[in-house]
């Protein structure tokens, strides 16, 4: 759908997202049932997570510690006291005819996750909640030609919703967002992320308005995508989708509409012209639960590292780039492994420069993760003394000592010695060696003499030839242009 730029830049897009991450716990939020994505279908359910008359739900404390896990990294407010109330709506995947969830008590609001906006600039988006329920089952469309079949294994596993402030305006800062999102729950043990697999999933919250006013437009919500990039890709089709309605003279209606990857396009669903009535009332057969200090406090003492932290201190302790300390703290085994890395080198600039080059060349090449990566830190970390000590070029190391690293147990060192690569950085030796190119080359000799200054480069070159690449470079080279000089 096109929508000039002239006319689009009339409008501003409000954008706000509800993103339901499935929690990592071994059994499901209010039962034991065990929590385990790709079982054969309804081999994981029981009575009580059917709802069957005379079961009562058992809350499992392990949601309420993550829930709190995740509040502590986005600066939220912790509420003491947990109650819980039933949403009541039939669908055929939802086997009670209601979920437990949290209305007008959600464990953490407030808060907010920082992004990066189009222009590069930092971005607070605001949290409206963080809440606890229970998931649905699923409805599985293509696998019958003649009816819908239904899968109850997911139903109960246990979901914390982030739902955002409407402060996004542009499908990148949503996909940016929903990056930082997967990002710090994977960071946090607490969801593994996989949209693909349903774990993550999204609703999208959009409208438009003319810049400068002040209530937001028509909102509609977009469901079915399964990617962050289809995120992004259905928010953009919505803004042209909306802002041509309204140049056109449509009247928009609210409603909730679902995304066609194949084409690009979002589909209307269903009206919601008034919010659904779920009929929420307190659950009856769970009691309040209290999450007293002590307990947030050793939650707190528990996390590791965030993502956010790390990159603080990866540009101002570290002094890297900021495209590098991105690249380091993308992934949360990347960023563990060099801050293993740095715990036995204290150069953390080419200790960056190799986990972004050659370490990530191999996983991407073998499509492996850095937990699967043959060669430990303290490994590496002797590899990059080497080049630190001028024992071996930066090149040699790459070429020659890191293949062999990873198809054996073998240091840096060793490795090195046995195929004769260690670096001679004596300046007795090296200035023997370049006394000798000079006498193999004396016309070239008398030209840099007469004033061809670039021929330095070529000794340079003759004298890495007759070392057979030992000569320290950095060493070389000094000693190089001090003796051409004297002549």
């Amino acid at each position: 759908m096109a929508v000039g730029d002239v006319i689009k830049a009339k409008y501003e897009s409000v954008i706000g997202l509800e993103v339901h991450t499935q929690m990592l716990t071994k059994s499901k939020a209010y039962s034991n049932d065990i929590n385990e994505y790709g079982a054969s279908p309804n081999t994981q359910i029981s009575v009580v997570t059917l709802g069957h008359p005379g079961t009562l739900p058992v809350m499992n404390k392990k949601t309420i510690e993550f829930a709190v896990r995740l509040g502590i990294a986005c600066g939220c407010q912790i509420a003491k006291e947990q109650y819980f109330a039933r949403k009541n709506y039939f669908y055929p995947d939802l086997p009670k005819g209601y979920q437990i969830t949290q209305d007008k008590t959600p464990i953490c609001s407030g808060g907010s996750i920082i992004i990066r906006d189009e222009h590069e600039n930092e971005k607070a988006i605001g949290l409206t909640r963080i809440h606890m329920e229970e998931d649905a089952g699923k409805s599985i469309h293509d696998v019958d030609v003649y009816d819908t079949l239904v899968d109850l294994n997911r139903a109960g596993t246990p979901l914390l919703e982030i739902v955002s402030e409407p402060d996004m305006r542009s499908s990148t800062e949503a996909y940016n967002f929903l990056t930082e999102v997967r990002k710090l729950v994977r960071y946090l043990d607490i969801c593994d992320g996989n949209m693909e697999e349903g774990s993550l999933r999204c609703d999208a919250n959009i409208s438009v308005r003319l810049k400068g006013a002040l209530e937001f437009g028509t909102k509609v919500e977009v469901k079915n995508m399964n990617s962050i990039r289809n995120v992004q890709r259905a928010i953009e089709f919505e803004i042209s989708r909306q802002i041509e309605a309204i140049e056109n003279g449509e009247q928009l209606k609210q409603e909730t509409r679902a995304f066609d990857a194949l084409k690009g396009i979002t589909i209307s669903m269903r009206s919601k012209e008034a919010a659904n009535d779920y009929r929420y009332f307190p659950e009856p057969d769970l009691q309040p639960i209290t999450v007293d200090e002590p307990f947030i406090q050793s939650v707190e003492r528990s996390m590791p590292a965030l993502p956010r932290a790390l990159f603080e201190k990866y540009t101002k302790a570290f002094g890297l780039s900021t495209y590098d300390a991105y690249n380091l703290t993308d992934s949360k085994g990347i960023a563990l492994y060099y801050e293993s890395l740095i715990e036995f080198t204290k150069n953390y600039k080419t200790a960056a420069n190799w986990m972004m080059g050659d370490v990530k060349s191999y996983l991407n090449e073998y499509g492996v993760d850095i937990e699967e990566f043959p060669i430990s830190p303290i490994r590496l970390a002797g590899l990059i003394s080497l080049i630190e000590q001028g024992k071996v070029s930066t090149s040699m190391a790459s070429q020659r000592i890191f293949p062999q690293m990873i198809s054996s147990n073998d240091e840096a060192l060793g490795i090195a010695e046995k195929l004769n690569l260690l670096q001679d950085s004596s300046e007795d030796t090296l200035k023997s060696l370049i006394l000798e190119v000079f006498d193999s080359n004396v016309n070239e000799v008398e030209r840099y003499k007469n004033g061809e200054k670039q021929l330095t480069g070529f000794f340079m070159g003759q004298l890495m030839k007759i070392s057979k690449g030992k000569a320290d470079p950095k060493t070389s080279n000094m000693l190089l242009i001090k003796m051409l000089e004297s002549l």
